[in-house]
């Protein structure tokens, strides 16, 4: 696989990134932290910008996330859980997997759509209980890809530095997502507490 994302990214640029970004969204076995990190070292080499493939990985992502959002509002819940049940495992999915991001999403809402792009096995999932409760399609993309854009950023930074190790990046990520996700639930929540503070 490794090597089939290499000749992607290489042979088609910056579409090469989006398209695998895209296909990584649908719940297949593409792993973004071996498409970025690959493309910030290809970066390193002169033979994109860095922030043309995080730019580029962010509008694929999104734009991947589409399919399983258009299903989700289409059928709703029901039909949708009953396929999972039935045929998930040819796509990687299980029912508990949809459980987990549906249960994310009715304590979160819009903001459980941005925090999901920084945590792998919810990222592309997300969008099916977005579907569910019929969110805006325009406001799911757009948190869908601030989020990414985030993630994207820091894969792409990483395989930029550590350069011809970037699979490194795959087995690191872990415990770095948590620590990331963490940082960012830390600063919202403070920033939420002085909004309110000073509304009063």
């Amino acid at each position: 696989m490794l090597r089939w994302i290499f000749d992607v990214v290489g042979g088609m640029s910056y579409w090469g990134v989006a398209l695998l970004m895209a296909i990584e969204n649908i719940v297949l076995p593409m792993p973004s932290e071996l498409i970025m990190p690959l493309a910030g070292f290809l970066s390193a080499r002169g033979r994109m910008s860095l922030l043309g493939v995080i730019v580029a990985g962010a509008i694929g992502s999104a734009v991947g996330a589409l399919p399983l959002y258009a299903v989700a509002r289409r059928y709703g819940r029901q039909s949708v859980t009953h396929w999972v049940d039935r045929h998930g495992k040819w796509l990687f999915l299980r029912g508990r997997d949809l459980v987990r991001a549906s249960e994310r999403f009715e304590r979160h809402g819009g903001a459980a759509v941005f925090f999901s792009q920084l945590l792998p096995g919810l990222r592309g999932l997300i969008a099916l209980p977005a579907g569910f409760a019929r969110m805006q399609v325009i406001f799911f993309e757009l948190t869908n890809f601030l989020g990414t854009l985030i993630w994207c950023a820091v894969l792409a930074w990483l395989g930029h530095l550590l350069g011809a190790n970037y699979e490194r990046v795959h087995e690191i990520m872990g415990p770095a997502t948590w620590a990331l996700f963490g940082a960012l639930f830390v600063g919202t929540l403070a920033w939420l507490i002085h909004r309110r503070r000073a509304r009063r």
